[in-house]
C-alpha cells in the first residue's frame, strides 16, 4: 500500500468548533448510558455502534447476555457515537469493549491508551467524502481554500488526509472543522462547511436526501475494530472469550440473515430499511476474517506517519511501539462460536 507523509503545516490546518446540535437516533443515549461507571467481575460493559453491525445484532438478540447467564454476569451497553467516543469510553474505564476504525485504535494505543484489539468486525466502506449540488466541488481539488468538516480521530478524518495527500491538496489549505460526525452532516446541510468527510449510515441518508459522494476509495477505508483494556483481558479472560466467540457467532448469523441485520441497522439508527440494506449488502463486508493480523497492519502502517505529522501522535517510536502490541489474534484463534449457538439455542 502506497506511503504517506503530512507537511508539517497540517497540523495549523485543524480548527475545533463548538459542534453543532443534532443527531442520528439514539446517539444521546450513550452519555447517559456510560454513567454506569466502570465494570467489575460481575458486570461487563461493551459498546454498540451504528458503524458496528454485529453489536447491533448481539445487542438486539441478547446473545451476550444469555451466554453469561450462568456465570452471573450483568451485560451493559452503552453507545459510541463514533471511534473517538469509544476509545474515550476505554480510556476512562467506562467500557471494557468498544468498537473503532482501526485507524483510531491505533491513535489511542499509540498515545497510552492500554487496549488491544481482539476481533476484526467489518471491512467497510464507511466512509467517503460528501458534498451539495450546487457547491462547485468536483472533485479532491476543489477543495482547496473550502472548510470540511470532519472527526478528528475517526477514519472520515484519515480517509479526507488520505484523499487530499493523493490529490496533491496541502491540507494546510483546506479549513478543518472537527465535528463529530452527526454534526458534520448537519453543518453541510445548513451551509456551515463546504463539504464532509461522511460516515455510514449517516452518510446514506444523507445520499437519499440529496448530498453526493463525490469522492469514493475503499482502499482508504481501514477495517472495523473491536478493542479491549487489557486490565479486562487480564482480569476477566473467561468474560473476553465469550464476547469474541458471540461476535463470531454474529458474523455468521448476520451472513445468512441480511436483511434481519438490515432490519435492526435501520430501527436502531433510525434510517429507512432500503438505506440500511444499502449500507449492509454494499458497504459492509462483514464476510473478513476476524483474526487480528498482516492485512489490518498493513494498513496500519499506511496510516502511521499521518498521526506522527499531524501531531496526533508525538513521534514514531510511538507508533512503532503501538503497531507492535495493538494486535492481538490469540481470541478469535480460539472462537468457540458453537458454545454459543448452544447456549442461545439456534445455529447461525
Amino acid at each position: 500500500m502506497r506511503s504517506a507523509r503530512l507537511t508539517a503545516a497540517a497540523a495549523a490546518a485543524l480548527t475545533v468548533v463548538v459542534p453543532l446540535s443534532g443527531c442520528l437516533a439514539g446517539e444521546a443515549e450513550d452519555a447517559a448510558d456510560a454513567s454506569a461507571g466502570p465494570s467489575d467481575g460481575d458486570e461487563l460493559v461493551v459498546d454498540w455502534a451504528t458503524y458496528n453491525p454485529l453489536s447491533m445484532v448481539i445487542r438486539d438478540q441478547g446473545w451476550l447476555e444469555e451466554a453469561l447467564a450462568d456465570d452471573g454476569v450483568d451485560v451493559t451497553w452503552v453507545q459510541s457515537a463514533g471511534s473517538n467516543r469509544a476509545n474515550e469510553l476505554l480510556r476512562s474505564g467506562e467500557a471494557d469493549v468498544a468498537s473503532t476504525a482501526g485507524s483510531a485504535a491505533l491513535l489511542a494505543r499509540a498515545n497510552g491508551s492500554p487496549i488491544r484489539t481482539i476481533d476484526i468486525y467489518s471491512q467497510p466502506e464507511w466512509s467517503a467524502l460528501v458534498t451539495d449540488p450546487g457547491s462547485g466541488i468536483e472533485e479532491v481539488t476543489d477543495l482547496a481554500g473550502r472548510s470540511v468538516a470532519a472527526t478528528k480521530g475517526t477514519d472520515p478524518y484519515f480517509f479526507l488526509l488520505q484523499a487530499l495527500l493523493e490529490a496533491g491538496v496541502d491540507p494546510a489549505d483546506v479549513e478543518i472543522q472537527n465535528l463529530q460526525h452527526a454534526d458534520g452532516n448537519t453543518a453541510l446541510q445548513n451551509g456551515s462547511v463546504d463539504a464532509w468527510a461522511g460516515l455510514d449510515p449517516i452518510m446514506a441518508d444523507a445520499e437519499q436526501d440529496g448530498s453526493e459522494l463525490f469522492y469514493r476509495n475503499v482502499d482508504f477505508n481501514t477495517y472495523g475494530f473491536l478493542n479491549a483494556r487489557e486490565d479486562f483481558l487480564e482480569d476477566s479472560p473467561e468474560v473476553a472469550q465469550v464476547v469474541v466467540d458471540t461476535y463470531e457467532y454474529a458474523r455468521t448469523w448476520a451472513a445468512e440473515h441480511p436483511e434481519e441485520t438490515a432490519e435492526i441497522l435501520a430501527e436502531d439508527a433510525g434510517i429507512d430499511l432500503s438505506l440500511a440494506q444499502q449500507v449492509i449488502t454494499e458497504r459492509s463486508n462483514l464476510d473478513v476474517d476476524g483474526a487480528p493480523g498482516p492485512a489490518q497492519l498493513e494498513v496500519l502502517t499506511t496510516i502511521g506517519p499521518m498521526l506522527v505529522e499531524t501531531g496526533d501522535v508525538a513521534s514514531q517510536e510511538q507508533i512503532d511501539e503501538a503497531l507492535a502490541d495493538l494486535l492481538d489474534d490469540s481470541w478469535v484463534r480460539q472462537a468457540d462460536p458453537e458454545a454459543v449457538a448452544d447456549v442461545v439455542g439456534q445455529a447461525p
